[in-house]
């Protein structure tokens, strides 16, 4: 939308209310942006920066890491338990002010707590503080007030000051937040790598997504099976095993020898091919038509690998046999995607 298009805005939001809007919004992007920077340059190459530290703790910690917050860094500090915990070290959230009610009982001397608060100076980290450090758990404290309580008193303090707040007034949390949020990341992020966490162990975590589904969905999962499976012997005649291919509806057949080996394959685009060169082929067999050594895949297989086989080879079909080189399925490209691996 273009601001000078008054036809398209509201009355009371006209052009120049626009042009104020994404000056804003871009000096919001700057300081936020600024902040980050500051962030960084604040983190030192030396093994005792409070970073490092602070990462070593946590692979040391052989309970939990406790995440907690009040107000928007509760939020904050929500979003950063959820980030560790998919990425390989076990984490949960507890609201700071329910912990002063009871909640205190899910943390455990084996635990590390990392508390967020900007000021430093929460009311209800205050009050927990000493029960923290009593019961044995270690205290990480992201703050941005490095003379805080909360940072004097945690056996690490992370930093997170920002310049200003991208708020016009100065007040509601936004640089600030965004600056927690980011080093949360960090950690996260150092700590998986530290962990030698891959692809596959992020699938394991996140089964209904996208990647779960592509490194966790084996062949098996996705096959066609028994029955379902077209499958005719070499010395067929070509036109009763075309009775086979619209049977099974899967625009192919696999020719197998009497152990229910895999000997070729025969496709709907063959059989265009056969037709366009040939008048009369009544008297021909599979033996005499099919393509030997087809591709094939193992039902243990990760079913994305056999999406690069068709992607590779340009093909829509694929056969599975097992080690014995025998028939065990089928899969055709649609079966993938019904299953959304593709």
């Amino acid at each position: 939308m273009s601001v000078t298009d008054a036809k398209t805005l509201p009355k009371a939001f006209d052009a120049k209310n626009a042009r104020r809007a994404l000056e804003l919004a871009r000096e919001t992007l700057q300081i936020e942006a600024n902040a980050l920077l500051a962030l960084k340059d604040r983190l030192s190459d030396a093994p005792e920066d409070s970073f490092a530290r602070a990462v070593a703790l946590l692979l040391q910690c052989s309970g939990r890491v406790v995440v907690s917050g009040i107000g928007k860094s509760g939020h904050i500090a929500r979003k950063i338990a959820a980030t560790l915990a998919s990425t390989g070290t076990p984490a949960l959230f507890v609201h700071a002010a329910e912990a002063l009610h009871g909640d205190l009982g899910m943390i455990t001397e084996n635990d590390a707590v990392i508390a967020i608060s900007y000021s430093g100076e929460a009311a209800e980290f205050v009050a927990i503080i000493p029960i923290i450090k009593r019961m044995g758990a270690k205290l990480i404290a992201i703050t941005g007030n490095p003379a805080s309580r909360l940072a004097q008193h945690a056996d690490i303090h992370l930093d997170a000051h920002v310049d200003k707040e991208a708020c016009p007034l100065n007040l509601a949390p936004t640089a600030s937040t965004t600056a927690t949020l980011a080093l949360g990341d960090a950690l996260a992020v150092a700590l998986l790598d530290a962990r030698g966490f891959r692809e596959e162990d992020f699938a394991r975590s996140h089964p209904g997504g996208a990647l779960g589904r592509r490194l966790l969905t084996h062949v098996r999962d996705v096959m066609r099976s028994g029955d379902a499976v077209p499958s005719v012997k070499p010395g067929l005649p070509l036109h009763r095993a075309l009775l086979e291919i619209t049977k099974k509806g899967m625009a192919m057949t696999a020719v197998v020898d009497d152990d229910n080996r895999v000997i070729g394959i025969f496709t709907d685009g063959d059989l265009r091919r056969l037709i366009e060169n040939m008048q009369d082929f009544s008297k021909l067999s599979m033996a005499d038509v099919m393509h030997a050594n087809p591709r094939t895949v193992q039902p243990d297989q990760l079913a994305v690998e056999a999406v690069d086989l068709m992607e590779q080879f340009r093909i829509n079909q694929l056969l599975v046999a097992d080690d014995d080189g025998k028939l065990v399925g089928a899969l055709h490209i649609h079966d993938l995607t019904h299953a959304k691996v593709i």
